[in-house]
């Protein structure tokens, strides 16, 4: 959990979306759900990533 006022790290922006997604599950994202929140961070990247290469090619 991050403490209001607190700056939010490179690593928390990072790892945003799969935390956000497992706060809507309702699971720990630091917890066993640490693959879900990999999993999650894993196919936003992914396609924004496939997204921006495809633009840059065509």
């Amino acid at each position: 959990m991050q403490i209001k006022g607190a700056k939010m790290t490179l690593a928390d922006m990072i790892l945003w979306p799969g935390t956000k997604v497992c706060e809507r599950l309702g699971v720990d994202p630091t917890g066993d759900a640490v693959l879900i929140r990999w999993l999650i961070n894993t196919l936003v990247y992914l396609t924004v990533s496939l997204i921006i290469v495809w633009i840059v090619v065509v």
